[in-house]
């Protein structure tokens, strides 16, 4: 079954698209990833995602006009991706709702029947809220692929996302979380991002301001936890009488010291990178610095570090129709795991595969 992937994070710059050929045999998917892209936003429609998150405050017409708008950028990146025979789309996160130290909702726009219309194909969606529902955090979901990756590579790995926050996925003890900001917080003190680590490499860390930032309360709780932009604003970039190149030097380093902090933690002597983070070579390079884990591209392992998350919502969307959970309620708290997202029919009647009845236990990619 070829399923493509759509996913936009939190870095919100455009749409990763993947199409995978899945085929299960004696318990192993493998996965022919058959083509990835991407679907930069139009500058209007990026300018208004922006504005809308926290701390920004909008209306429900202005919420209805984004789940129009993302839904149609969603469909045409859809349409001009390639033939499928199922779409997934994770759609754009808006508001993860945490309170309490639980997550109490999530917000994913980008309405599929856009999708749907548009290619004729039937469209997963909606896919966290389903294990929020079960008492978890709705993330990282990326954590089910992340596990069925390392599966088989031996020692003490771990799988690491620095896309706009930084997730880590740790193997054997089957645990994934949140660590804090990976690109968000340099994005934001250097729009859209800093190309190739410029910026980052020329400032000087203020140590002051580090150890400040280093405080966060976030960084103590105990896993499973997701955070996002709702806590690390804008704000964090404003006030402050540093230069830009030493701000960025700054939350460059922030990233590195808690992620390294999380690898040092559970001793970690292998470690899959992937996400936008890792084409900045100050921040690799700061991370290398504060770790001795070996840091491998999931490019190694056959899944492009630019598109992991699109093909992980691709692997979603396929389990999804073959009647299988998503999830590992070890990773992401809930009770349980659980089928994930709801279904938007097609132009033809809605025909899913036969159950399966038992879950891979490895994968591999062509």
């Amino acid at each position: 079954m070829r399923v493509l992937g759509l996913m936009s994070g939190t870095s919100h710059d455009g749409i990763d698209t993947a199409i995978v050929d899945w085929t299960p045999a004696g318990g192993v998917l493998t996965g022919t990833i058959l083509a990835t892209g991407e679907r930069p936003y139009p500058d209007g429609l990026r300018a208004r995602i922006v504005a809308a998150l926290p701390p920004g405050e909008v209306g429900m017409g202005e919420v209805c006009a984004l789940d129009t708008l993302i839904g149609q950028e969603f469909a045409e990146a859809a349409r001009t991706a390639g033939p499928a025979d199922l779409i997934c789309s994770h759609g754009q996160t808006l508001f993860h709702w945490v309170s309490g130290g639980g997550v109490l909702g999530t917000l994913q726009l980008g309405q599929p029947a856009w999708i749907a219309e548009r290619t004729g194909l039937p469209v997963v969606s909606d896919l966290r809220v389903r294990d929020v529902a079960a008492g978890g955090n709705g993330a990282p979901l990326v954590s089910y692929l992340d596990l069925l990756m390392l599966n088989g590579l031996g020692g003490r790995a771990g799988a690491l996302n620095l896309g706009g926050i930084a997730n880590l996925t740790v193997a054997g003890a089957a645990i994934a979380y949140d660590t804090g900001p990976a690109c968000a917080l340099i994005d934001a003190a250097a729009p859209p991002y800093d190309e190739d680590g410029v910026l980052g490499a020329a400032g000087k860390i203020d140590e002051r301001l580090l150890a400040e930032l280093l405080a966060e309360p976030y960084y103590a709780l105990e896993p499973p936890k997701t955070t996002g932009k709702e806590l690390f604003t804008a704000s964090y970039v404003k006030e402050t009488q540093l230069s830009r190149a030493d701000l960025v030097a700054t939350l460059t380093a922030l990233t590195a010291e808690t992620v390294a902090a999380e690898i040092r933690r559970h001793a970690l002597d292998t470690v899959v990178v992937s996400g936008g983070g890792v084409r900045n070579p100050t921040l690799m390079g700061m991370l290398r610095e504060r770790t001795a884990a070996r840091l491998v591209l999931s490019d190694e392992l056959g899944v492009p570090a630019d598109a992991k998350e699109a093909i992980a919502f691709s692997l979603f969307g396929w389990l999804t129709a073959h009647g299988l959970p998503a999830t590992v309620p070890s990773c992401t708290g809930a009770v349980g795991a659980r089928v994930l997202g709801t279904i938007t029919p097609g132009s033809g009647p809605l025909v899913l595969p036969e159950p399966l009845a038992e879950a891979p236990v490895a994968i591999r990619f062509l």
